[in-house]
């Protein structure tokens, strides 16, 4: 009892003094709803064009074979997005894949977000699936030359990804 509440009673009553004299305390006890916005985060919901927005694209040297390549499959991951959009899908899902986090923290990602590409594709030609480095925030897309291709394997990488033990 003294550890948790009178050993701090003298430093949170000096912080119920402070809050008073600007006038901060009974603007908070008047409608305490109306403070809740300011004192706890409500995650925003996500979309196709925030978390188009969200992902740095990080794309080859301009003119290369590679830049060709890669601008295809942008437009791959753009339909993507708006395919799961359309279908109300888990872009919680796609965003905890690529950054272990399900929502955009308050504060935002550090580092931000971003989308590389996987050129060389395994041994096996028929698994090049995404990858992704959590530590980083990077999403690594194999590069693909038909959009079914692409969904297919964006969707098995998101279905069979166990997500830091989260359900």
């Amino acid at each position: 009892m003294f550890q948790v509440v009178h050993r701090v009673s003298a430093a949170l009553q000096r912080f119920r003094e402070g809050m008073k004299t600007l006038g901060v305390l009974d603007a908070i006890r008047m409608p305490p709803d109306a403070f809740g916005p300011l004192s706890c985060h409500e995650p925003s919901p996500l979309t196709a064009d925030v978390l188009e927005q969200l992902f740095e694209i990080r794309l080859s040297a301009v003119g290369s074979n590679k830049r060709r390549a890669e601008e295809c499959v942008v437009a791959f991951w753009r339909d993507y997005l708006a395919d799961v959009e359309e279908q109300e899908g888990p872009f919680g899902g796609i965003l905890a894949f690529a950054t272990g986090a399900n929502d955009i923290p308050p504060l935002g990602f550090f580092p931000l977000p971003s989308v590389v590409f996987l050129h060389e594709l395994p041994l096996r030609q028929d698994r090049h699936l995404p990858t992704t480095n959590t530590c980083i925030n990077c999403l690594q897309l194999p590069v693909l030359n038909k959009f079914e291709d692409f969904k297919e394997t964006m969707d098995f990488a998101l279905k069979n990804t166990q997500g830091f033990g989260q359900e």
